[in-house]
C-alpha cells in the first residue's frame, strides 16, 4: 500500500488535463489543499480521480506551507508532484469530492 491524498480533476478540464499528467508532458504539477497537512509527506501519492475513477497516482517531492487562499485568505499548503505519473492499472471506483481526502492505496495494484 501506499499512502497520500485523493484530488479530483474537475470534468470541465477535460481528458486532455488529465493525460498531461502521465504522458511526459508535464515535469511537475501543483495541487493545494487547505491548511497543514497532519499525516501527509514528501514521497507519498496524490491519486487523481477523473470520472469517479482513481485515473493514477503522482509521487509527491514538495510540500510546501505558508501559501494563502486567494479566494478566502484561509492557510493552504502547495503539493508539488513529480510527472509524468503512473497510470492505474485498471480503472478504480471512487467518487470525486472537493478538497482533498487521506487515502491508504489500498486498491493500487503494485
Amino acid at each position: 500500500m501506499s499512502f497520500g491524498i485523493t484530488k479530483t480533476i474537475p470534468a470541465k478540464r477535460g481528458q486532455t488535463a488529465v493525460d498531461a499528467l502521465y504522458d511526459g508532458t508535464l515535469d511537475e504539477f501543483e495541487f493545494h489543499m487547505a491548511g497543514k497537512p497532519s499525516k501527509l509527506n514528501v514521497g507519498h501519492y496524490v491519486y487523481t480521480i477523473f470520472n469517479h475513477e482513481i485515473v493514477g497516482r503522482l509521487q509527491i517531492k514538495e510540500l510546501i506551507g505558508g501559501a494563502v487562499n486567494p479566494k478566502s485568505g484561509r492557510p493552504r499548503t502547495l503539493v508539488i508532484v513529480a510527472c509524468p505519473g503512473e497510470r492505474s492499472a485498471v480503472p478504480i471506483p471512487r467518487r470525486g469530492h472537493q478538497g482533498t481526502r487521506y487515502y491508504d492505496g489500498a486498491e493500487w495494484l503494485e
